[in-house]
């Protein structure tokens, strides 16, 4: 408010503000004053955590709204009541006509904000210009501090642009930037005091919102750092943190340490809910009005538009669906059971999607129950989420800190020791490849000129297989289980009481193959055409002998598939014995052979 009427136009605008509209208020009285419009469904960044496991269906370009119908919507919103508006996307910023879009929606009368939720990395290009158009409000998604945690969440660099984007905010003078961080337990919730001591020097409301359950990122309570948690992490930082004011129907509970610069903000979707005061809608980049973004319900004003309504006949139908709003989370009681959109096509919050990809510890007991049907040691006793997350985020600070790697590998390990890689495919000691071609065997060398899992700079990268033939990948694998000779008879007896284990690790061992790539960070997700896992017995050793195989047509093998296998049925044998006796010893985890692709076949001596 003091912004607006420190300037003429916003002076004009109170001064001359109309009634607001019957259309965009609801059966509860909330008036709808701010529109979010999603201007793509695409995205420069791959983020395990926004994107379903399967992946979204965008909509056909054809289908979208174009930037004229996006201003003719725009207009009629501004006209019958709405002072703000909010691009979205997917990631708005790379939509080539933004600013244009932007420049447009500033020329509307009546229109008091014009915003824009990003992840940041083209801002620091387009800022300049989409300021001169009229963009005067920036919110930068950003939910970790950690540069090599960034890069393995979203697939691509781009962390040190995401900060010069908020930096490049600042110094246009942007007041404040809001920075948008989902705290996820085992994740990111050991940042929150590194995220307020960001506030110290710089104009930031950095906004810490819950995590939300949406449309395939399998959310449950546990998951979930409640607002009242995260509040009391800080305070025993800073316990003179001070609650500041905050207008109606704002989502937000701003808290300040004194004399820092920003401030914090908390969005209490799940603990607190605001829907008693929510003034929002959506317009989805495919034309659809959401009046609730839990809901699945939806309008579309695009074909309705397309089809020649009138100006008249679209207020009655935007009309018609606020009337139908519910009270709270789309009138439903348990929003965790919701069917919605994937978030990367609502433009909502960027609410996460990363529990649908198992790429770093999540929070028990799901991971563990997956892995090993009958293990229930993770839910009778959930390690510490706080110190889940810190050992999770300092060993990626060290890994960001490793030298670079430089010259080759190191020489091959002395024989007996097994080193086993994903893509790379090189023999261990005591190894041969066959070249079908040649029809015999041939030594490789025992060093690799480079490793095929780090780029130039020695960081983490997925191999790029886009340029390989298809062929067919069988891989081999193999592990033994020395239980000792009682263990070993209840075994061979089934008398162990969790059940049947070698069926058990058999089912452990199908399961974790169809997970590897979840699993093994930078493994690419095959789709395997059989996977077979055997257990055996040897009284000889008092041994479980575990064999695995997996097969695939597709332009990488399946050794990581097939490894992953024997070593979570191993792993099984173990959970189902280990009531029995601890002198429990899982060896001999290796490949054991595998053919197809371009370097030829492989059969251990």
């Amino acid at each position: 408010l003091q912004e607006l009427q420190s300037s003429g136009r916003g002076r004009f605008l109170l001064e001359h503000a109309a009634p607001f509209s019957a259309f965009l208020t609801d059966s509860f009285g909330r008036q709808h004053n701010y529109l979010r419009i999603s201007l793509t469904e695409k995205c420069n960044l791959r983020c395990q955590y926004c994107m379903p496991e399967e992946g979204v269906q965008l909509t056909p370009k054809s289908e979208l709204l174009t930037a004229q119908e996006i201003i003719t919507l725009a207009r009629l919103f501004v006209k019958e009541g709405v002072e703000k508006i909010r691009l979205t996307g997917g990631e708005p910023l790379i939509r080539p006509d933004v600013v244009d879009i932007v420049g447009q929606l500033y020329k509307l009368e009546g229109l008091k904000t014009i915003a824009v939720t990003t992840n940041g990395i083209n801002l620091t290009r387009l800022l300049p210009r989409l300021k001169e158009a009229g963009l005067n409000a920036i919110n930068i998604s950003l939910d970790t501090l950690v540069p090599a945690k960034f890069e393995f969440i979203v697939r691509r660099k781009g962390f040190h642009k995401v900060m010069e984007g908020i930096h490049k905010a600042t110094e246009l003078g942007y007041r404040p930037v809001k920075v948008n961080c989902v705290v996820m337990r085992g994740f990111n919730e050991d940042e929150l005091l590194d995220f307020v001591d960001f506030t110290k020097d710089l104009p930031l409301d950095v906004r810490f919102i819950e995590y939300m359950p949406f449309d395939g990122n399998k959310w449950n309570f546990k998951k979930m750092v409640s607002y009242k948690e995260m509040l009391d992490t800080i305070k025993q930082r800073w316990p003179e943190l001070e609650k500041l004011p905050c207008e109606t129907s704002s989502t937000a509970k701003s808290y300040k340490v004194p004399h820092f610069q920003g401030q914090i903000s908390f969005i209490t979707s799940m603990s607190e809910h605001f829907c008693g005061s929510c003034n929002r809608l959506r317009i989805t980049a495919d034309g659809n009005l959401k009046v609730c973004l839990f809901g699945s319900s939806e309008v579309s004003l695009r074909d309705h538009l397309r089809s020649g309504a009138s100006e008249e006949e679209l207020v009655q139908i935007i009309g018609a669906a606020v009337g139908r709003k519910k009270k709270q989370h789309a009138g439903m009681f348990n929003i965790s059971q919701m069917k919605n959109r994937p978030m990367i096509l609502i433009g909502g919050f960027p609410v996460t999607k990363m529990y649908s990809h198992v790429t770093f510890p999540p929070s028990p007991p799901e991971p563990a129950l997956m892995l090993f049907p009958l293990c229930q040691d993770a839910l009778r006793n959930p390690p510490n989420s706080k110190q889940r997350g810190h050992t999770f985020s300092h060993w990626l600070t060290l890994r960001a800190s490793l030298p670079k790697q430089t010259g080759k590998c190191l020489e091959a390990s002395p024989v007996g020791q097994v080193s086993v890689d994903c893509q790379s495919k090189e023999a261990s000691p005591g190894s041969e490849f066959c070249t079908r071609d040649l029809g015999s065997r041939t030594k490789v060398p025992r060093v690799s000129d480079s490793l095929t899992h780090t780029d130039e700079e020695g960081r983490a990268a997925m191999v790029d297989v886009g340029g390989k033939p298809d062929s067919r990948r069988i891989a081999v694998a193999g592990a033994v289980v020395r239980l000792g000779e009682k263990a070993f008879g209840m075994v061979r007896q089934n008398q162990v009481k969790k059940g049947d284990v070698l069926a058990v690790a058999q089912i452990a061992g199908i399961q974790g193959a169809k997970l590897t790539s979840q699993l093994i960070p930078l493994c690419h997700n095959i789709p395997l055409n059989h996977v077979e896992v055997s257990l055996s017995l040897d009284e000889a050793r008092y041994a479980v002998v575990i064999r695995s195989s997996c097969q695939t047509w597709g332009r990488t093998g399946v050794e990581m598939e097939a490894l992953t296998a024997a070593s979570l049925a191993a792993l099984t044998v173990y959970d189902m014995c280990k009531a029995v006796t601890h002198d429990i010893v899982i060896e001999e985890v290796k490949l054991l052979s595998k053919t197809g692709g371009q370097r030829g076949d492989f059969s251990r001596v």
